[in-house]
């Protein structure tokens, strides 16, 4: 089985290569415009071939003509297709790639707006006719903290059940602080021009919230089906703009000046309005629900992302925090008024010991509020090497034919969820 890139725009493309998977030809087939996004691609590839744990050793096979898609839809069936790039394509793309018979794992998000979401039931109606695997790559199912707030919420020792909440006081709440300037190995981080507008990345409130909303549906509803006709209902939405100046574009796309494409969303202070924040309410099987995003241009120094992440059930909260007072690394606590009952607190203690038999280094820390889970740096793998993890998962999904029922209508679940908040958002 091989792997083909299509049009790899985002740096997201080249991180399921940070390592080599049985059964996989060690040759990449790139099919791709010609262009810096495709050049960094495969810097990013040479990169990973100088690593020696584990060791890497990708080829490439590079086509670059202007009928880039069409010789890649030539290609033997059976293959995987990986996508990561200009959302706006990403529709066709995936469309065209199922129905050429090959698998399809997708960069998020899949669907970046009504018409997205139409064409991906479509892709997926298609994809079992043609026996062929789609799927998104959800890196934060893996990320150790989620993982743990998702166990220890199945624990009614521990968390009781989980609260419906209210409107104004939503039982879940999944907030993310994201920045545009970035610095990675020294260096500012290049992203691709057409990255700040709307209709090629999507808004904020499609895009980054794709991992929030699937977190939600994954942690409070395991094993569950979701059906988006009945199942959920947006209550409210909003959407921002965050400005930026033509110097402060240029200095993390390396183009000096706006490309024509962004010219409707300069205003007359020459200043670009790059719809990247939102916010919506929404209710999930009756669970009152908060998702947001906000992307502000640069980090303040000594700062960074922050996420947050709050389920409060009828015994504890569980609360991811990653703010100063968690020096900007993510922290989960178990917060609950039973605290001082020494036999909650033993609870506690005996859940988290048998969790450790699987997670080794686990343990607990008192505070005044419950106790913070402190989680071993051996556990907490960046999220860079969570990409492999979605590929292995991705794998056995097309050798053994074993989706759990579930994946594909809540893929089309979450992907409803974030169209329509865009939808609600901007009727306001």
């Amino acid at each position: 089985m091989q792997l083909i890139a299509l049009d790899p725009g985002h740096f997201h493309a080249s991180l399921v290569q940070q390592q080599m998977y049985p059964g996989i030809d060690s040759t990449i087939h790139v099919f791709a415009p010609e262009g810096p996004e495709v050049k960094q691609y495969l810097a990013s590839i040479g990169q990973f071939n100088q690593q020696t744990d584990p060791p890497v050793h990708w080829a490439t096979d590079v086509y670059t003509g202007p009928d880039y898609l069409e010789k890649m839809l030539r290609q033997p069936t059976g293959n995987i297709v990986v996508i990561a790039g200009n959302n706006r394509l990403k529709a066709t793309y995936i469309r065209r790639s199922v129905n050429a018979g090959q698998h399809v794992l997708a960069d998020k998000p899949m669907a970046i707006d009504a018409a997205g979401f139409d064409s991906l039931q479509a892709a997926f109606r298609e994809a079992a006719e043609k026996k062929v695997q789609l799927y998104d790559i959800m890196t934060e199912r893996y990320e150790i903290r989620n993982t743990l707030q998702r166990e220890l919420s199945q624990l009614q020792d521990v968390f009781g059940t989980l609260e419906a909440g209210t409107p104004g006081n939503p039982a879940v709440v999944k907030n993310s602080v994201h920045h545009f300037k970035k610095l990675v190995a020294g260096k500012t981080m290049v992203r691709p021009a057409w990255y700040m507008d709307e209709t090629q990345q999507g808004e904020g409130i499609v895009d980054v919230t794709t991992h929030l909303v699937d977190l939600v549906q994954w942690t409070c509803f395991p094993g569950q089906i979701i059906d988006f006709h009945h199942d959920i209902q947006i209550d409210s939405a909003h959407r921002w703009a965050t400005t930026m100046s033509l110097q402060q574009y240029a200095d993390i796309t390396g183009q000096t000046a706006f490309p024509s494409y962004l010219t409707k969303n300069v205003g007359k202070d020459n200043l670009l309005q790059v719809y990247a924040n939102g916010s919506f309410d929404y209710t999930i099987k009756g669970i009152h629900a908060n998702i947001s995003v906000t992307w502000n241009y640069q980090a303040p120094e000594g700062t960074g992302d922050t996420h947050y992440s709050l389920l409060r059930g009828t015994k504890a909260s569980l609360i991811i925090r990653q703010g100063a007072e968690q020096l900007y690394k993510p922290v989960l606590y178990i917060e609950s008024a039973h605290h001082h009952d020494s036999a909650y607190a033993k609870t506690v203690a005996t859940h988290i010991a048998v969790l450790a038999q699987q997670y080794p280094g686990l343990s607990l820390k008192e505070n005044d509020k419950g106790w913070e889970v402190v989680i071993p740096e051996a556990l907490a793998k960046k999220h860079e090497a969570l990409f492999g993890k979605v590929m292995q998962q991705f794998l056995e999904y097309v050798r053994n034919n074993n989706m759990p029922a579930w994946e594909v209508p809540n893929m089309l679940a979450k992907y409803y969820t974030t169209t329509q908040a865009l939808a609600l958002a901007k009727k306001q």
